[in-house]
């Protein structure tokens, strides 16, 4: 199967660059997995799609305000953007310029509070970066450190919360699982109250999900990797939910990666950490994931292709095609997409 096979045309005017003011007043495309039939709704509709005995799968990551904005010594300026933490105040970063960020440099940033050295010189133009400060690193880094935007969005974010899901609990996310912005508090409360189960897994997402696919042939693509978490809690509520015959509806592709790298061959779930680098294409087996809640997805992205997997690759270029007919808001702040087969 070859990466062109997931390409479609997208106008760069739907490409959205602010959220919403409201953030469950975004468009809601549903798409029956079996019929390829498309809908056109609001997100704040979505419980009419849910059922009592579902369950909800949502990725409780919160973003990091990763990028860091310093000088050298010298004075020249500079920026340090944060990706994986290696322990002891040691971090895997990007940095520009890179010429002049070679190891045994120096960075401070803001009055001097946080200062950093470069130790090594990693793969893909990478550093690995030590930082020295007093106190608490989050909290310096809130209030020192910007959203790390992803790379198509090109609007300064007024309100850093709103590139934050508002269950996000758990910080060391480069990018956010973006589906998740659509829900409020009041709606996810709506939610439980119908009888759908609402539970949380962890994975920090990295900046590699929006690392075009290069490879000619999907599977010479090699995935990046990521950590995630499941607790047992989360675990047994979606193995209740399979026995009693309810769906597992996973908010974002990043839920979906972490139930499916974890489950067994039988779908079961028990508590469990770790990385993966699991990558989802049309010819996938879903082990426990019966519908899904996304965004719309680059164009032949590894994203697009776990979708396909899900509802096959010609319907959803189909129902791609009718979004952008329709003017939907693409990516990040964009419009969402409900998966699943949609009988109400």
């Amino acid at each position: 199967m070859k990466t062109s096979d997931f390409d479609f045309y997208l106008p760069e005017e739907l490409i959205a660059q602010t959220p919403l003011e409201r953030r469950d007043a975004s468009r809601l495309l549903t798409l029956d997995k079996n019929t390829g039939a498309v809908g056109h709704h609001r997100f704040y509709e979505l419980p009419r799609f849910l059922r009592p005995g579902d369950c909800l799968v949502l990725n409780d990551s919160r973003v990091l305000p990763a990028r860091l904005i310093g000088r050298r010594p010298t004075g020249g300026a500079c920026e340090v953007l944060l990706l994986v933490d290696r322990g002891d105040n040691l971090w895997e970063c990007l940095v520009r310029p890179g010429r002049k960020l070679k190891p045994g440099a120096r960075v401070i940033f803001g009055d001097g509070r946080l200062t950093a050295t470069v130790e090594a010189e990693l793969n893909d133009g990478k550093r690995a970066v030590r930082f020295q400060y007093q106190g608490i690193f989050l909290e310096i880094l809130e209030q020192l450190g910007r959203m790390p935007l992803p790379p198509y969005i090109k609007a300064e974010l007024e309100d850093q919360e709103r590139y934050q899901t508002v269950y996000s609990r758990v910080a060391g996310s480069a990018a956010a699982p973006t589906a998740g912005l659509h829900f409020t508090t009041e709606l996810l409360d709506r939610i439980r109250g119908m009888g759908v189960k609402v539970c949380c897994v962890t994975l920090h997402v990295g900046l590699g999900t929006f690392r075009p696919v290069k490879a000619e042939d999907i599977t010479d693509h090699e995935m990046h990797s990521e950590f995630c978490m499941i607790s047992g809690e989360t675990a047994g509520i979606i193995n209740e939910t399979k026995q009693n015959g309810g769906r597992v509806i996973c908010v974002g592709t990043t839920s979906c990666r972490t139930v499916e790298s974890f489950a067994a061959e039988d779908g079961t779930l028990s508590e469990r950490s770790g990385w993966t680098d699991i990558f989802i294409y049309p010819g996938y087996r879903f082990k426990v994931l019966d519908a899904l809640i996304t965004n719309f997805h680059l164009p032949q992205s590894t994203l697009i292709m776990l979708v396909s997997a899900l509802a096959g690759r010609e319907r959803v270029l189909a129902a791609y095609e009718a979004a952008v007919r329709e003017k939907y808001r693409f990516f990040s702040f964009g419009d969402a997409m409900f998966i699943g087969d949609m009988e109400e």
